[in-house]
């Protein structure tokens, strides 16, 4: 009778049991199966095709675009204060200073992109490849309106970035930062594009173009001048800044569009200086104030605020209060998205120029214009013609004499603007309009920026101060 009773009990505590595994699994515990489907699926969202995500190689890439990227060193001089010198001997003295960066090989023959403010005020600049070889490099051009300088070493069959479409880049895409971060050379980083044609203000000349690409790929001090690349390993950019309350990466990085870096290349290359068009408008992004203030009833583009009186807009009929929608086909709803556009023309190439004026549709076709108001193509010595001078970098001792720390001198003047307005061989010019001169690039550089008139600051051997103001035409 008692082992029938310990039966009993342990037949009933297992009934039990599984009476209560059957509770518990059929309406308390989770659905692990369903859990286990979706680890092992991959996540999509409505609308967005998965196909082709496997696909992504980030390191053909990488090892495509490292073999492309350049170490760049630079030396320049630093005049420093020494109150005994000065008193003793009116003397001052210069320290080394030497910077870092990155640059891009965009040819077998050793033409090398990198940032203007990389290279701006070197004296000498040496060139690391990623299987150390190193070339002294020269400058070919320097543009500050687009943070952008090219240079070219003394090399064949070299490895280098194939061009990329930056204005097919899309917000979302992967992409990849190859540079010299901190001096640590052939690092890749990889983020997407978190935006496009963002203008920050950190270009300084008056000229300036900014529409960058924004992304999070990790970028630092020393990848300045370095690749952008997609997934193919094709260039899209140039990094040239960060926004970081710190001054390290913050989560994100800016990069010149591969557009406009294409287009100054091809003037260095053809003209030894940059075409800048413009279509001489004023603009002003719409936004839902200005939109509501204007009595405008689509918030898009960007509207007309002024029109230049011998520019390539008057000319199309183009008018104040007109909303600019596309160039050439290609949305515009940002200033920088226009300058953007406009920058990859040069004077003297026609655009389409679609506006909305009073509801209506308008396609006009401007024709670009220089600075000054012209269509021709300026090429590099051809203001030294005109000016009838010749020019020559300063030398350390020459500096150090005057006390000065930048500055062109002029070796020997012909008949042209410079004669006719007094000016003597030997002058030294240190400033035009208000802008410092390094090089004789700095020169064609910024009399091809004049409008109209011209104000040049300088120095003669002797010491004496002068100062000269006249126009071009």
């Amino acid at each position: 009778m008692k082992i029938k009773n310990i039966f009993t009990s342990l037949l009933i505590a297992v009934v039990g049991g599984l009476i209560a595994v059957f509770i518990y699994s059929k309406f308390i515990s989770p659905k692990r199966d369903v859990i286990q489907a979706i680890v092992n699926q991959p996540v999509g969202f409505a609308g967005l095709s998965l196909e082709g995500i496997d696909s992504f190689n980030f390191v053909a890439a990488a090892q495509h675009s490292v073999e492309a990227v350049v170490h760049v060193k630079t030396q320049s001089e630093a005049q420093s204060y020494n109150p005994i010198l000065e008193f003793f001997y009116g003397e001052h003295q210069t320290q080394p200073v030497v910077g870092f960066g990155s640059g891009v090989i965009i040819s077998s023959d050793g033409y090398i992109v990198t940032n203007n403010h990389v290279v701006e005020g070197s004296k000498q600049i040496s060139v690391t490849l990623n299987d150390k070889r190193e070339f002294e490099a020269k400058i070919i051009g320097t543009d500050p309106s687009t943070d952008l300088a090219l240079l070219k070493i003394k090399a064949t069959d070299l490895q280098y970035v194939l061009w990329g479409n930056s204005e097919q880049l899309q917000v979302g895409e992967w992409v990849l930062a190859v540079g010299n971060p901190f001096n640590l050379t052939s690092t890749v980083t990889a983020g997407i594009v978190s935006a496009k044609g963002k203008n920050i203000g950190i270009i300084q000349d008056e000229y300036r173009m900014e529409s960058f690409i924004q992304t999070d790929a990790a970028v630092n001090r020393g990848n300045s001048g370095g690749a952008l690349v997609n997934v193919k390993g094709e260039l899209v950019g140039i990094t040239s800044a960060i926004i970081s309350p710190s001054g390290g990466y913050a989560g994100i990085s800016f990069a010149v569009p591969v557009s406009i870096v294409q287009k100054v290349v091809k003037d260095f290359i053809e003209f030894g200086t940059v075409q800048r068009a413009i279509l001489g408008v004023s603009i002003q992004e719409v936004t839902a104030e200005l939109a509501k203030e204007k009595n405008i009833k689509k918030i898009e583009g960007v509207l007309v605020t002024e029109v230049r009186t011998d520019g390539a807009a008057k000319d199309a009929g183009i008018e104040v209060g007109d909303v600019i929608t596309f160039i050439n086909g290609v949305n515009i709803n940002s200033p920088a998205e226009l300058q953007e556009q406009v920058s990859k023309y040069r004077p003297n190439d026609k655009i389409l120029v679609t506006v909305k004026r009073d509801d209506k549709t308008k396609q006009l076709e401007a024709t670009l214009r220089n600075l000054q108001g012209s269509t021709s193509i300026v090429k590099s010595g051809e203001f030294n013609s005109l000016l009838g001078a010749h020019f020559e970098e300063l030398t350390k001792q020459e500096k150090t004499k005057l006390g000065i720390t930048n500055g062109v001198k002029i070796t020997s003047l012909s008949a042209g603007k410079l004669r006719t307005e007094g000016v003597q061989e030997g002058f030294i010019i240190t400033r035009i309009n208000n802008q410092e001169v390094n090089s004789v690039e700095d020169v064609n550089r910024l009399l091809g920026e004049v409008k109209g008139g011209v104000y040049i600051e300088g120095i003669y051997p002797n010491g004496v101060v002068a100062y000269y103001a006249f126009g071009l035409k």
